[in-house]
């Protein structure tokens, strides 16, 4: 099984399911094929049980970089970053964005579905997709994530 490059996986629970929503058709706008991992609907779920295989995927390979959200960004990004290869940020704005992907090679970005404006998570997506990591440097930090502290 290779990573899936074309494939943009996206994921929330019913507080991030209109933003979801809204950047799903965004993504299919801009040509993405989308894998959405749920949730369907704005009935009350629980965010783990949708973050859980969106993250899992990522950290298996299967995927480069996805896209989650509950109405913090918070639960979400504190469940993806249980993986060993997951580098999840939570942003609220563009310049966030830019960061977690030059100086942490962050490869899912967590979203605020109650706080961060639609357009503007748009442009944070749009950022996320076509921001490339600095290398470098930073290298060495990133490495030093995923250690097994004892």
């Amino acid at each position: 099984m290779g990573i899936k490059k074309n494939i943009l996986p996206i994921a929330s629970d019913h507080g991030g399911f209109l933003l979801k929503s809204y950047l799903i058709e965004k993504l299919y706008s801009a040509n993405y094929e989308v894998k959405d991992y749920g949730t369907f609907s704005e009935e009350s779920v629980d965010y783990p049980d949708f973050i859980h295989p969106l993250a899992k995927a990522v950290d298996e390979g299967e995927y480069q970089r996805g896209i989650i959200m509950c109405g913090s960004g918070n639960g979400a990004q504190m469940t993806a970053n249980k993986y060993f290869n997951v580098r999840a940020g939570l942003c609220c704005n563009v310049e966030q964005v830019k960061l977690i992907r030059m100086h942490n090679n962050a490869n899912i970005i967590s979203l605020a579905g109650r706080f961060v404006p639609f357009e503007e998570a748009w442009k944070m997506v749009q950022i996320f997709l076509n921001t490339p990591f600095d290398g470098g440097r930073h290298q060495l930090r990133v490495e030093k994530i995923s250690q097994l502290l004892r």
